[in-house]
């Protein structure tokens, strides 16, 4: 079994939920009190034995390269100038450019959250990978991509992160896998639906947030690319689809003791800064001290 070395993000969007912030800087940089979101999916990603990391942009995403980039002489000239308290930032940012190997990629193809696949075929080769999004996290310990490595350690196959559903709004949102239950939150797979309802749900597990794929997934994303009318988006969802047809094993496993993030749309990403502030060491005592000040 080969070791996971490599992980894509994709991180070609356009962010419109977010505009106008998002006109010129990608919703991957919005930050979590003091730190891009994308940082932490690679910290996370660094954290179980990642070593490169492919992150498949679009013409409009260069502040993220800059981001993992080695900071300029004169952002650490100021820092140093700026006494005692400033030298930990300067280690701070040296230490991003270090994380990881980064590679880009300018994305190419029909819209879709499968064109990414299509993408780094050529770099991933025959290696399995963790395929994760750039706008939501799951926090959990160990991490969502440990539990998801020691899953796919144990059976050898693809594996899909997921959530139990909070709400029958979920079951409006995300997709859901179905299949024989191997143990109590791990799902031996035999179908995926998108957006089910909670009537037509196959179970409460909503695939979401990060997957290990095997190599024959960029077989069946250029099945799924064939199959398409014009026009029409590729979906990794239909890459699977085929996969499940052809009986190929795929796992879906619900992070244990972990809560999802998702900061693609203004609420949630507004709740996760104010519960990620509240933990922060900086600010946690004023900022709560604020908070509870507030009348409503």
């Amino acid at each position: 079994m080969k070791k996971i070395r490599k992980a894509v993000i994709p991180a070609a969007g356009f962010g419109t939920r977010f505009l106008p912030q998002t006109k010129a800087m990608p919703k991957e940089m919005l930050p979590i009190v003091d730190k891009p979101i994308i940082q932490y999916i690679v910290e996370e990603l660094v954290g179980v034995g990642i070593e490169d990391i492919i992150i498949v942009t679009g013409y409009h995403k260069r502040t993220i390269e800059d981001h993992f980039d080695r900071p300029s002489l004169e952002l650490i000239e100021n820092l140093r100038n700026g006494g005692e308290t400033k030298l930990k930032l300067i280690e701070d940012v040296e230490n991003i450019s270090t994380l990881a190997n980064f590679v880009y990629i300018r994305q190419k193809g029909p819209y879709g959250n499968g064109t990414p696949l299509l993408n780094v075929e050529a770099i991933i080769g025959d290696e399995p990978f963790i395929y994760t999004w750039s706008d939501d996290f799951i926090k959990a310990d160990p991490s969502r991509f440990k539990q998801l490595i020691n899953v796919y350690e144990e059976y050898g196959c693809s594996v899909l992160s997921a959530v139990k559903a909070r709400s029958e709004g979920d079951y409006e949102k995300y997709g859901f896998a179905g299949g024989k239950k191997l143990k109590e939150g791990l799902i031996d797979v035999d179908k995926i639906i998108e957006k089910p309802g909670k009537k037509n749900a196959p179970s409460d597990l909503a695939t979401v947030s990060g997957f290990i794929f095997t190599p024959d997934i960029f077989e069946y994303i250029h099945k799924a690319m064939a199959n398409l009318n014009e026009g029409e988006e590729l979906y990794y969802n239909d890459a699977l689809k085929l996969m499940l047809s052809d009986e190929k094993r795929m796992i879906a496993s619900e992070i244990r003791g972990g809560k999802y993030y998702d900061t693609g749309n203004k609420l949630e990403y507004m709740k996760t800064v104010v519960e990620f502030g509240l933990e922060h060491e900086d600010i946690n005592g004023d900022f709560r001290k604020f908070l509870e000040g507030l009348k409503f």
